[in-house]
């Protein structure tokens, strides 16, 4: 009998560790998670994954009852769910084998902010960045960046977290997003989200998902082929020339070969800078290659012997961190926000030699975050107890930039260039998620193929309406600022490109910057009227705002009469207004096609154009060159979008 009852404990404690083991703990995109905004008045779509057929219950706090559904055969699940108005904090409990509360959740206006570098600019970097970090004190604004990723195919989910917008947490994010969810915050105080998923120097063509390129035949093979590639191949290929790649800088810059990243390095000649600052300021201003900063700290007893987490802001190119001569880490990406582990084995009592190797290959460079990023803290430890790190370091210049190997692409055969790679790792995870509607900055790496993206990016915003599947969602947009771009690349098509979107793509706008750009730098640091002049027309459009207005100057049509050409516009609000003297940047042609300056002046709400050099003129043209800074406004102080009346536009 005893034995007997033995076999029957065995066999239910055997029964009930398989019970317990059978249920995988269901799980949430990174999207769904706490701080998260949710689109107000909608339904909404909450998913996640568990093991097949499990049951699944949701309980928003709103709602008197939960919701319940059972994952599908490949364990994937969803539900419909109604939002209240604007409010908050909310709740959501999800209950299956695990249960899993989302907390401090809130609802009203969700934006998504893409695009390539002038949208990834971050709030550091900006006119006035401390005083704007540090007034950036709105709980009720939520952010999320979504990691740079590529794929080659849709991924379920992406890499990011959403966060309470604070001094501490703005200083990296998109500065045009978070000055556009401010306006909207405050215009109509209600919290917003805004999700960040942007890559500086991308074209559209990586933003747009296969199903679109397939149809326009500049893309169909270059997808066909990405299709059709070995993902182990590509893996293995990329790890070889990583190797390579780190084989070569060690072999071009002075600082790898004669190890200065170790504590008995000699520092005693080099010289010091203050951190986090970008370099272009300093005697660095016109250097491009490999800088190695250093610095001593001093650790407790107490805290050598835990794993440490340093964390250091953004950094211009590329990095690698090293802890008293040991590897700990290394970042490829410019404007991501470095954080590592240190682990305990790297650390020892008293002094710790920190250095890292920064590798700019172009434009600005240095670790140039804000003081509060640059950390170091026992992991886990409250920020509270944080050591600062920002302050006086020690560097010295390695490498020149000619003289270090490029970074090898992303993949062999896909990067952030590849077609539909962008939108496949960071777009796709975000389709299910309700959003009031998008903004966008880029333009500039598609400068050269204008024409192409005269049909590219109208087909873009309906491909992310067709796959988010919401409607025509408001899409606003920004005309690229003028800058001196290579002879070769004739930005004001691709400002010609923008504006016939604007003309044709349904529940579209777009703010033109001709008069805050600088044609010596491509990022200028304006992004607070950038982001201003996107908001107008969400408040205007999405939110009715009728006193608001949105839009500058917008050429509608023109008349010749006699010798002189006749101009109307769109959007004349207050009048037209030439700011600081006549008219500028206009031309005029006759038959022969052969543009000159022309005089412009004001009459109501048209311009007449003409030249005495052009008796029997033809087509006019506004701002037509990389440099145009015009100076036509409407009454509400916006300028006026780059144009010509030509019939025929060539490539």
């Amino acid at each position: 009998m005893k034995f007997a009852n033995t076999i029957t404990a065995i066999v239910l404690i055997t029964l009930s560790l398989l019970t317990a083991t059978s249920f995988a703990d269901v799980k949430l995109p990174a999207v769904i998670a706490d701080n998260m905004v949710l689109q107000q008045n909608k339904t909404i779509t909450l998913w996640g994954w568990a093991d097949p057929s499990e049951s699944i219950s949701v309980k928003p706090s709103w709602q008197k009852r939960p919701k319940k559904t059972k994952a599908d055969k490949d364990g994937n699940w969803s539900i419909n769910t109604k939002t209240p108005k604007a409010s908050g904090p909310h709740t959501i409990t999800i209950t299956a084998n695990n249960t899993i509360t989302i907390q401090t959740v809130m609802t009203g206006e969700v934006w998504l902010c893409s695009g390539q570098s002038n949208m990834e600019w971050p709030m550091s970097k900006v006119n006035n960045s401390q005083q704007e970090i540090a007034s950036a004190k709105f709980p009720g604004i939520r952010i999320f960046t979504v990691k740079n990723t590529i794929s080659k195919t849709p991924l379920p989910d992406c890499t990011g977290s959403w966060s309470q917008c604070s001094p501490e947490t703005v200083g990296s994010f998109s500065a045009v997003g978070y000055f556009f969810g401010r306006n909207i915050h405050q215009e109509l105080n209600i919290p917003v989200g805004l999700i960040s998923a942007d890559w500086g120097g991308t074209p559209a063509e990586s933003w747009t998902s296969a199903k679109t390129l397939k149809k326009m035949d500049d893309f169909a093979l270059a997808v066909e082929t990405l299709e059709q590639s070995d993902p182990s191949e590509i893996e293995k290929l990329l790890k070889q020339k990583m190797n390579q790649w780190q084989k070569q800088i060690n072999e071009k810059d002075p600082g790898s070969k004669e190890y200065w990243q170790s504590p008995s390095t000699d520092d005693a000649e080099w010289k010091t800078m203050e951190l986090p600052k970008d370099w272009t300021s300093t005697e660095l201003a016109s250097f491009d290659g490999v800088v190695w900063f250093r610095k001593t700290t001093n650790l407790p007893p107490s805290w050598s012997k835990n794993d440490m987490t340093i964390t250091l802001g953004p950094i211009d190119d590329y990095d690698t961190l090293y802890v008293n001569g040991i590897e700990i880490g290394q970042t490829l990406n410019w404007s991501t926000p470095r954080q590592y582990t240190i682990p305990a084995s790297a650390l020892k009592t008293g002094k710790n030699t920190i250095a890292v190797r920064v590798i700019d290959l172009h434009g600005n460079g240095g670790i140039y975050g804000i003081p509060e990023q640059m950390t170091l803290k026992p992991t886990g430890a409250p920020d509270s107890q944080a050591v600062k790190l920002a302050g006086t370091w020690k560097y010295k210049t390695g490498a020149l930039a000619k003289d270090v190997p490029a970074i090898p692409q992303t993949s062999p055969s896909i990067n952030a260039h590849t077609p539909t790679s962008l939108y496949n790792g960071m777009i796709a995870p975000l389709t299910n998620y309700g959003i009031a509607g998008a903004i966008w900055y880029q333009g500039e790496s598609n400068a050269a193929r204008a024409y192409q993206y005269r049909k590219l990016f109208p087909a873009m915003i309906e491909d992310w309406r067709d796959n988010f599947d919401q409607g025509n969602f408001p899409f606003y947009f920004v005309q690229i600022a003028p800058y001196s771009y290579a002879p070769n690349v004739p930005s004001e098509k691709l400002r010609e490109a923008q504006f016939l979107t604007l003309k044709n793509t349904k529940n579209s706008g777009m703010a033109v910057t001709s008069d805050i750009g600088n044609i010596k730098d491509i990022h200028p640091r304006n992004k607070q009227d950038v982001g201003k002049r996107l908001a107008l027309w969400a408040l205007a459009k999405t939110y009715g705002k009728k006193d608001v207005v949105y839009s500058g100057p917008v050429y509608k049509k023109f008349k010749i009469q006699d010798s002189k050409i006749r101009l109307y516009f769109e959007y004349t609000d207050g009048g037209l207004v030439a700011k600081d003297g006549p008219l500028t940047d206009f031309t005029i042609a006759g038959t022969d096609k052969a543009f000159v300056p022309a005089t412009a002046t004001i009459d109501g709400d048209t311009i007449i154009v003409s030249s005495d050099k052009v008796p029997d003129p033809t087509a006019v043209r506004f701002a037509w060159s990389n440099t145009a800074e015009p100076n036509l406004f409407n009454g509400a102080g916006l300028p006026a979008s780059s144009f010509r009346t030509d019939d025929k536009i060539e490539n």
